[in-house]
């Protein structure tokens, strides 16, 4: 079903992120996780916690190495948890770091576990990559049970949309937050760091949530967050913009 969505667009984008991703997970993993990164560690870890509260069977796609993964083991009540990535690399070093974990590749538009096998499923920074945007929605919506929650993280769409930033204006003696095309959807391949490349998808948020909306998936809480202390600490060319969120948190439930 999901196929009817694809186009050569999606398939050209898909065949140059996966090598990308291949190519770059040990940027991921040595900079983003066991404590490197403190946007995980003082927020979205913290926000994952106390969502999680109450789950049984997790579903993590984009898993990378497995970082929320391990988090979600040591929440009480979890029976099961399982999670996603279309990268060998990143599945073997989190089948490595957490071996009683259930680690599979797969895309996130081709979830490979029945109708209705997770009371919760989680995406952190995922969907901003993926180009098959309506069949990875559809199937979150089909593997989760009913009354089932969605834990959704993303790059703010609005304020992070690509060429947005900080202008500090000295001709006109204003400093603000310059936004760019928020409502054009562009692929970019993006330089992160020297010779690190990164496919990025930005879409408006009203595609997000129309989607979302379409395969019954109610939003019943949006948190937009500061950067933490930590992410200013190491970046404090951000504390100018530090009214401004990076990241777009959405919790919602299948009806």
């Amino acid at each position: 079903m999901n196929d009817d969505y694809r186009s050569p667009l999606d398939d050209e984008f898909d065949a140059i992120a996966s090598e990308l991703w291949e190519n770059n997970a040990s940027w991921w993993q040595t900079g983003f996780t066991l404590g490197a990164d403190p946007e995980y560690e003082e927020q979205i870890i913290p926000m994952l916690r106390e969502h999680l509260a109450g789950s049984c069977r997790i579903l993590d796609i984009g898993t990378g190495e497995g970082q929320l993964t391990r988090v979600a083991a040591h929440i009480a009540g979890v029976e099961y948890i399982a999670g996603i990535d279309p990268t060998w690399e990143q599945i073997e070093e989190a089948g490595r770091r957490a071996p009683d974990i259930d680690y599979v590749k797969a895309e996130a538009s081709h979830i490979p576990f029945a109708d209705g096998s997770f009371d919760t499923v989680v995406a952190c920074l995922v969907f901003e990559h993926i180009a098959d945007l309506p069949g990875a929605i559809a199937e979150v919506a089909r593997v989760l049970r009913s009354n089932g929650t969605f834990l959704f993280f993303l790059n703010h769409p609005l304020l992070q949309t690509p060429n947005s930033g900080w202008i500090d204006d000295h001709i006109i003696g204003e400093q603000y937050w310059r936004i760019g095309r928020y409502l054009v959807e562009e692929r970019t391949v993006e330089e992160v760091e020297k010779d690190v490349y990164i496919p990025f998808i930005h879409r408006p948020l009203g595609n997000y949530l129309n989607l979302l909306a379409e395969n019954s998936l109610v939003l019943t809480r949006m948190e937009e967050p500061p950067p933490p202390k930590g992410f200013l600490e190491k970046a404090p060319e951000y504390y100018e913009a530090a009214t401004i969120p990076r990241l777009l948190f959405l919790r919602l439930n299948k009806a």
